[in-house]
């Protein structure tokens, strides 16, 4: 399997306000991304032992958009800007957008999310 190539959109980097720390941590987390994704493909047997890593990732960096999704209402109840929290929250998305876009990847995604979906099933069906 090919590597992954992924970068913080600038529509959301340009979202946040004037502060340039922010932008950097953007860019750093998602260089950490793209190295921690493409270090288990690289490490992986076979190509679908790394679509296994890559949906590993895949389900991190949702779990990680939700926390910030949740993060929204709080704030705006508090009087505070949400702004930091859509942000990393959109820069989550749109992760997983740019993982799902890759070649053959996004096919191979869903493919493995099904069948977990399936042994899930089968396994909460056998208790």
């Amino acid at each position: 399997m090919e590597t992954v190539t992924l970068g913080a959109p600038e529509p959301i980097l340009d979202s946040l306000p004037g502060d340039d720390d922010a932008r950097k941590d953007m860019r750093e987390a998602v260089a950490g991304w793209e190295r921690r994704i493409n270090d288990a493909i690289e490490a992986a047997d076979d190509d679908s032992e790394a679509v296994g890593y890559v949906l590993d990732a895949v389900e991190r960096i949702e779990s990680r958009m939700e926390r910030f999704d949740e993060f929204i209402p709080e704030l705006r109840a508090w009087g505070q800007s949400p702004i930091y929290a859509i942000s990393w929250r959109n820069l989550y998305a749109e992760l997983i957008a740019q993982l799902y876009d890759h070649d053959v990847l996004g096919e191979a995604l869903d493919r493995e999310r099904n069948q977990r979906l399936v042994e899930d099933g089968i396994r909460f069906g056998d208790r």
